[in-house]
């Protein structure tokens, strides 16, 4: 007896997910274990408003200081993922072996991409005609958030690797949740840190100088190097992390223009970091998870997903769901243990979830046809797929995130 279509459907997607069943729980085991840890991001956030009045501008920088820790050691985890799948991965920092290569550029891009950022913070607030701090102020926040971020996160990728090796887990439905979220959760303690030299008569300034002498030898020395996977991660990363600073700094603008009303309910604040995460988590997952598909041949890069292809955005859709409601849950709850203000729970629910499912639609197109166009190029998709989709998503997150807002105000 055929069954009815909708039933057939779902038949048959369950048996397509049973397979799948190992990857679900990792995945949502890691995205729970990333939000809670993004909701301390979220109160850090909420908590520094004065300092953001302090420094004007520097709410600019955030989301794409965040993003970058995200894009650049979530890449690393996906190439980690990948030497796994094939048989590569030996834990060792020499720069000769293929971890000490992935280590030593993830370093490189860290450096380069936090000037380039400050810079572009600087450019964008101008632009706008926003009162900012300076050029240098920008430097030193950045450059050294960026790197006393980085040490802890590197920490962390290579740990998640260590341990998916050894306890069979598969490094593509964790690494982008977890990694994403310690760079969230430190990142942000960091910026505030580095803030502290802002200010110091000199002192800001020669800081400033010497961060850009160095990103700029960094890069030098990395872009000839003799060791080609070195240098072709920084050859072909330093393009594509480029355009995702510049989606980031949009989104920080984006955000920082509804920072009044952001203020006004510092339940929202809470809410920013740990959602911008999660849609990068969950698109992260879903670019590990077709970038290894692509390396081992199991999908082939054509203009319809194939049937493995989909079944992962299934995957991704079934553990965006309960994400974002315990989400919104989760942050209206942490307001109320803090005394902040919160617009409720049944609009935080609605804010949450409408502005998540719109970015984790718009998360399947751009990873999948992200991957393709980039293996079509003769690139590696790992060097890729992460930092463009984190980055886009963090800027139609933001989008989302702040029209769901302004919807439900309205009504």
């Amino acid at each position: 007896m055929r069954l009815p279509a909708p039933l057939s459907f779902v038949a048959r997607l369950r048996a397509a997910l049973g397979t799948e069943a190992a990857a679900l729980r990792q995945a949502f085991a890691a995205l729970l274990v990333s939000s809670g840890g993004d909701l301390l991001a979220g109160v850090t956030l909420a908590g520094i408003t004065g300092r953001l009045e302090e420094l004007p501008g520097l709410i600019i920088l955030i989301p794409a200081a965040i993003g970058m820790r995200g894009n650049i050691y979530g890449a690393l985890g996906s190439r980690l993922g990948t030497a796994i799948h094939t048989g590569q991965f030996s834990l060792s920092r020499r720069r000769e072996t293929l971890v000490g290569q992935n280590i030593w550029a993830s370093g490189v891009l860290t450096l380069v991409i936090a000037v380039a950022m400050a810079f572009a913070a600087r450019a964008v607030a101008g632009i706008f005609g926003n009162d900012s701090i300076s050029v240098a102020d920008f430097v030193v926040i950045s450059v050294l958030g960026g790197v006393l971020s980085s040490v802890i996160v590197l920490g962390v990728t290579l740990g998640v690797a260590t341990l998916a090796v050894r306890r069979s887990w598969d490094m593509d439905n964790v690494a982008a949740p977890l990694v994403t979220a310690s760079g969230d959760m430190v990142t942000l303690p960091s910026l505030v840190l580095a803030s502290l030299l802002v200010g110091l008569t000199g002192v800001t300034v020669v800081v400033a100088v010497l961060c850009v002498i160095a990103a700029v030898v960094a890069l030098v020395l990395a872009w000839r190097a003799e060791h080609a996977v070195l240098r072709r991660i920084v050859r072909e990363s330093v393009p594509v992390l480029l355009v995702a600073s510049a989606i980031d700094i949009a989104a920080g603008v984006t955000i920082e223009q509804q920072l009044d009303h952001l203020i006004a309910y510092p339940a929202l604040l809470v809410l920013v970091p740990p959602f911008l995460e999660d849609t990068g988590a969950l698109g992260g997952v879903l670019s590990s998870r077709l970038s290894s598909k692509l390396h081992l041949g199991i999908i082939e890069p054509t203009a319809r997903p194939q049937r493995a292809a989909r079944i992962d955005f299934a995957l991704i859709l079934l553990l965006a769901v309960p994400v974002f409601v315990l989400l919104a849950v989760s942050a209206d709850i942490v307001a109320w243990v803090f005394g902040m203000a919160s617009p409720g729970p049944l609009r935080m629910v609605a804010i949450a979830l409408g502005g998540g499912l719109v970015s984790t639609f718009v998360a399947m197109v751009v990873a999948y046809y992200g991957a393709i166009v980039t293996v079509r190029l003769g690139l590696d998709p790992d060097n890729h797929g992460v930092p463009l989709l984190t980055s886009t998503l963090d800027l139609v997150g933001a989008l989302s995130l702040i029209g769901a807002i302004t919807l439900l105000a309205a009504t």
